[in-house]
């Protein structure tokens, strides 16, 4: 994409502190967006910010629903809504996963995805505008990332489904990446290899799938798109 193929473009990326959120603020400003990156991490998105000039940073809770209203209600423009925000637990297996860790990983990556979207669903249909959620091929098929994570994942799914449905102004895509090596592995009981890392899909590759959606004209829609480290896995498996 050229550098300024979205020159005029306004952005908000959610979960933009590290890993796919992070690199999806950098291509989407690197392509002549103007990128709003939201996250708690306040250090790590004044990182971001000093990478880029077209990178504005918030922080903000986005399980905190007033906090959310308050932030889309001050949006002037919105062209494209990213949201890339996710967590993972270690101890994850049904017979061992509480309470506390299933809200915590549905509230982060399943409600505050309704929490956002719906709350720019204005300036998104002003705009004709587009939405991508990151959602993971845990949405499609069962893995090793846990029940809250799998249940979270199908839930962020099926609301991208459902506001493409219901919302004619409104574009809603589904990225569905494989195992992507980000802080997110540290969570696992037992995170991956050095080797296996190296083989797993960047968080550049995913971010060049968003970037490829935001790219295409305002007639084609994409409901979902599947990413897949070509070493790691096939459709269904390992």
């Amino acid at each position: 994409m050229s550098p300024d193929e979205l020159a005029g473009r306004a952005a908000l990326v959610a979960g933009a502190s590290s890993g796919v959120g992070r690199a999806t603020a950098l291509a989407l400003a690197r392509a002549g967006a103007d990128v709003l990156a939201v996250a708690r991490r306040e250090p790590l998105l004044q990182e971001l910010a000093a990478e880029h000039e077209a990178v504005r940073t918030v922080s903000l809770d986005l399980t905190d629903a007033d906090a959310v209203r308050e932030l889309a209600a001050g949006l002037d423009r919105l062209d494209l809504l990213v949201y890339a925000a996710g967590v993972n637990v270690p101890r994850r297996a049904v017979r061992e996963l509480s309470l506390d860790d299933w809200r915590h990983v549905l509230d982060v990556n399943a409600t505050a995805a309704f929490l956002l979207v719906q709350a720019c669903l204005p300036p998104l249909r002003a705009a004709a505008g587009l939405v991508v959620v990151v959602a993971s091929v845990s949405s499609r098929w069962p893995d090793a990332s846990g029940a809250a994570y799998q249940a979270s994942k199908r839930a962020v799914l099926g609301l991208a489904h459902a506001v493409a449905r219901e919302e004619r102004d409104v574009r809603v895509s589904a990225v569905l990446p494989g195992l992507v090596d980000t802080a997110l592995l540290d969570a696992r009981l037992q995170p991956p290899s050095p080797d296996e890392r190296a083989q797993a899909l960047q968080p550049e590759d995913v971010a060049a799938a968003c970037l490829f959606l935001a790219g295409l004209d305002p007639r084609a829609f994409v409901p979902e798109l599947v990413i897949l480290p070509t070493a790691l896995q096939r459709i269904g498996g390992t």
